[in-house]
């Protein structure tokens, strides 16, 4: 059963899960976030079939989320390289990680913490902020409709 796009819908949050919405590719997002360059790599740390795997960079590549390279050994191979697209991705896999922290019910088999890689602390907990730094919950925003694009001026000549 194919599943419903959400490429056209006004909702940022359904467009967005259109192009990273299942596990595969944010599971291959966050092995590339910590290195992972080669489709051997992606195979071995996440256990995903040689064909699913193939589908999934593939969607990847064609998104704009990563980007195919020659391997940096220069051996024929190529290699999976985010893009700055791929790397926006990292506060989302922050917060699906935090979340589970707070909220998983066995938080204590969670194998890793993260850390500051400087000062090798622990990251605080993302946060959202007003324009005026205040701290905000859901009860403190609300969504309204954007405004129309402005329209460039023609020049007549």
């Amino acid at each position: 059963m194919k599943r419903t796009s959400f490429e056209g819908d006004q909702c940022p949050i359904a467009r967005s899960l259109d192009v990273i919405g299942d596990w595969w590719s944010l599971l291959i997002i966050r092995d590339a976030s910590l290195g992972h360059r080669r489709f051997g790599e992606f195979q071995k740390s996440l256990g995903l079939a040689k064909n699913i795997l193939t589908v999934r960079l593939r969607a990847l590549v064609d998104q704009g989320i990563l980007k195919t390279a020659p391997a940096s050994d220069g051996s024929a191979y190529q290699e999976y390289v985010l893009t700055p697209k791929g790397r926006g991705v990292f506060p989302i896999l922050v917060a699906l990680r935090q979340w589970s922290e707070e909220f998983d019910a066995r938080p204590e088999e969670i194998g890793t913490i993260m850390v500051d890689r400087g000062k090798g602390k622990p990251v605080r907990k993302l946060a959202l902020y007003s324009q005026d730094g205040r701290l905000l919950t859901a009860a403190d925003t609300a969504l309204k409709p954007r405004p129309p694009a402005k329209r460039a001026r023609s020049i007549a000549g």
